[in-house]
């Protein structure tokens, strides 16, 4: 069966891929691969919906990602599966939520549209079972990264200044939230964390440019790691403390 193009946002440690795909109809929709990327697998969508895209996968092939009666980012469900993609089921959060991330554990995290117009982060229990919000530095929080842990990263605005974001970490489970500051400028944002609670993402400097940055384990401390001549953002670490950006 030929799916087109395939556009993959996530791989897990066996080699499964998962992303969208434009199908012959023009819709878009969720697709995952077997071990090693062989075989492609249509995940169709929630029940009356024509869009899918999946947006990570955890060891066990449980995948989440947002699906939607038309392509909305702001009117998509957020779904997870079962193991190796079996079964799609609504997390049945509020309205106007998108899922980013999930662990191995199936805690997954993102983000929703509150009642007074910001948006919240969020993470679930186990296999998706329950949804608590992270709570806020001052506004609108994102969440982007989790680990084993369940210790979350992210941005949030400030004393509810929208365009002043800093980057965050909550503790085990989503618990408490952390500032983790900034490189000297007025802004941060954290992309992921690894097994250890070291944070990478990119930071203001106090010369404007934004640099990539990490920091130590549970995210203590935060270093500059420079730029190529102009502005780095991190996206990803490992368990190993190796950095791309």
């Amino acid at each position: 069966m030929s799916l087109g193009t395939l556009l993959p946002s996530a791989i897990n440690d066996a080699g499964q891929v998962v992303g969208g795909f434009y199908t012959a109809s023009g819709q878009y929709h969720a697709f995952m691969t077997g071990p090693n990327g062989v075989g492609v697998t249509d995940l169709g969508t929630l029940s009356g919906d024509d869009y899918s895209f999946a947006d990570s996968i955890n060891a066990t092939g449980q995948v989440v990602g947002g699906s939607a009666a038309a392509v909305d980012v702001f009117d998509q469900e957020a779904f997870m599966t079962g193991p190796n993609g079996v079964g799609m089921a609504s997390l049945g959060l509020p309205g106007r939520s998108q899922v980013v991330d999930i662990n191995d554990t199936g805690q997954a995290i993102g983000r929703f549209y509150t009642a007074t117009g910001q948006y919240h982060a969020f993470i679930t229990g186990p296999n998706g079972i329950g949804m608590t919000e992270l709570g806020t530095l001052g506004g609108s929080t994102y969440a982007r990264g989790i680990n084993a842990a369940g210790q979350v990263v992210g941005t949030s605005s400030t004393i509810a200044i929208e365009d002043r974001f800093h980057a965050f970490m909550t503790g085990a489970n989503g618990i408490g939230m952390t500032d983790l500051g900034t490189l000297g400028g007025y802004s941060s944002a954290a992309s992921d964390i690894n097994a250890t609670g070291q944070v990478v993402g990119r930071s203001d400097a106090a010369h404007g440019l934004a640099h990539a940055f990490i920091t130590g384990p549970n995210g203590v401390g935060i270093t500059d790691l420079g730029t190529l001549g102009g502005s780095s953002y991190a996206n990803g670490i490992n368990d190993a403390g190796q950095v791309v950006g």
